[in-house]
């Protein structure tokens, strides 16, 4: 035997698995501790940077269908930067209280379309008329579907349903709330790879390998890899679309990859406050409520999957169900100020700015509020937020590509808790996983081709009841993991050992961890008059 005799054998605590930890460990700043003003104030910054991606590519997608011009069009997108500012703040200050930017939601767009489409609008021929039109009408449903997670909020009722979410459950909900979105990465980048993967290699660079190689006192690359990263891609773009290299290119290509075809800058008024009911009265339907109440339902369950995202990234203790129970009703609140101002889009947590807490380890809640406040300036002083809001597709899809995975591990980390040699755990972890894209996926190639969805009837309405939530893989997944975990259960104490309900039951209420009064209790003695449970 060569190398003269066998290498020793490990000792004990060498083959131990690693420490559960309920706190995440190795974050630079957990969400009661602020960086210094500064560096909060440059981090805040860069948050109001990501968040930018959806709110400008939600209306840039459904103002033209509607109708509206670039001048609507920028002020949609100010609307609705206005109104997650307003609600970033109150969800801060008396919701979960977590750094989380609640801002525009995908879940909403289906439902949105479906009353564009909807026939009573099909006859008005100014376009500006039908814009206004359908505007209301999008407003009227999202007042309506607002009244949904307030009621399931404030009353409790989800702090009951909740209460059910083991850290087996809590997986699929978790990593499907990130990896669920894999559409809105590579597929959009790629609609301009000169730019988009410059930005993900130059990101990944920044934020991973300088950091590992450089071990400096202060760690300035990671923390602010958007930033740089967004800037030397953007200036090369726009070197790029003012030297002529996209002079001959298709339409869409143009509409991808130049820096001046967003239309926004030229759209948007110097100054401007958006205010209640611009676009005139809501007008109201039942079917189109009822839909766009689905949608909210299903934002509702994607939001809880994103806020213990937030809490694992900001170093909280796992969240006691009545607190996301009070955040969910500010949630409501908050689709209430969307269909009030008219934003055309409900409102939920945003995942790819949970994905940058984890980044930065930074889960500062004041560095959040911050950026709110940069939400409200640049939705007044619109020509300055325009400028921004114009970042091509592509490099925010680069952006996603790295947030929305960083979300979907936050999920994948809950399996410490659970023993992964049970069959029982194997079995729901995968089935829910899998049924979690597979059904999705059936339901969006079934839309893409014949441009409605499998269920099919004649009211529309009852069609995007079914057909929004079965497009949805984090409710999929979610929805399926919490009903098996419940129900495929005996009672004795190795299968609660096995879901890892052990670890969670001193979170199961408010006042059983002395950490949740540190963490999530009301501002300004609030928590005398509105005590959590």
């Amino acid at each position: 035997m060569a190398g003269g005799g066998a290498a020793p054998p490990p000792k004990q605590e060498e083959l131990q698995p690693h420490p559960v930890k309920d706190q995440l460990p190795n974050v630079s700043y957990c969400i009661t501790s602020p960086p210094p003003w500064p560096e909060a104030i440059l981090l805040g910054f860069q948050h109001y940077l990501v968040m930018l991606g959806t709110t400008v590519l939600i209306p840039t997608s459904l103002v033209p269908q509607m109708g509206g011009g670039n001048e609507e069009k920028a002020k949609v997108i100010q609307t609705l930067l206005f109104v997650a500012g307003i609600n970033t703040l109150t969800q801060t200050l008396f919701g979960t209280r977590l750094p989380a930017v609640i801002g525009g939601s995908y879940t909403f767009v289906p439902t949105t379309i479906s009353i564009i489409l909807a026939g009573r609008y099909s006859n008005i021929v100014d376009p500006r008329e039908k814009f206004e039109r359908i505007m209301r009408g999008t407003q009227g449903a999202l007042i309506v579907a607002s009244t949904l997670q307030i009621v399931v909020g404030f009353s409790g009722l989800w702090r009951n349903v909740v209460r059910f979410l083991s850290p087996l459950s809590a997986v699929p909900l978790v990593a499907l709330s990130g990896f669920g979105l894999y559409e809105l990465g590579f597929p959009v980048l790629a609609k301009c790879v000169e730019i988009g993967l410059p930005e993900i290699v130059i990101l990944v660079v920044f934020s991973q390998y300088i950091p590992h190689m450089m071990k400096g006192e202060r760690p300035i690359f990671d923390r602010f890899a958007v930033i740089f990263s967004v800037a030397i891609v953007w200036i090369y773009a726009h070197i790029l679309t003012v030297g002529g290299a996209y002079k001959n290119a298709a339409t869409t290509t143009q509409n991808t990859c130049r820096t001046d075809r967003a239309g926004i800058i030229s759209g948007s008024p110097w100054i401007r406050i958006p205010y209640p009911f611009q676009w005139g009265a809501p007008t109201f339907d039942a079917g189109e409520a009822f839909a766009m109440m689905a949608a909210s339902f299903v934002a509702l369950v994607e939001s809880t999957g994103a806020f213990i995202a937030v809490s694992r990234y900001a170093s909280a203790t796992p969240l006691p169900p009545s607190i996301l129970s009070r955040g969910v009703g500010w949630q409501g609140v908050g689709i209430l100020l969307s269909g009030i101002f008219g934003t055309g889009n409900g409102s939920s947590v945003s995942v790819e700015n949970a994905g940058l807490l984890a980044m930065t380890r930074v889960g500062s809640r004041r560095v959040v509020q911050i950026s709110a406040g940069f939400m409200i300036f640049f939705s007044i002083l619109g020509k300055f937020g325009a400028v921004f809001a114009s970042i091509p597709a592509p490099i925010v899809a680069a952006l996603y590509c790295l947030f929305f995975a960083y979300v979907g591990s936050a999920g994948l980390g809950f399996l410490q808790f659970c023993n992964l040699n049970s069959f029982r755990t194997k079995f729901i972890l995968g089935f829910s996983i899998f049924m979690g894209f597979s059904i999705p996926q059936y339901f969006k190639e079934y839309t893409a081709l014949k441009f409605y969805g499998p269920v099919h009837t004649h009211a529309r309405w009852f069609n995007d009841m079914m057909n929004v939530p079965f497009s949805s893989e984090a409710f999929v997944a979610g929805s399926l993991a919490l009903f098996l975990d419940a129900t495929l259960q005996k009672p004795d104490s190795q299968t609660r050992k096995d879901r890892g309900m052990h670890w969670w039951d001193r979170f199961r209420s408010f006042k059983t961890d002395t950490r949740s009064e540190e963490f999530y209790s009301l501002p300004f003695n609030l928590n005398k008059f509105f005590p959590s449970v």
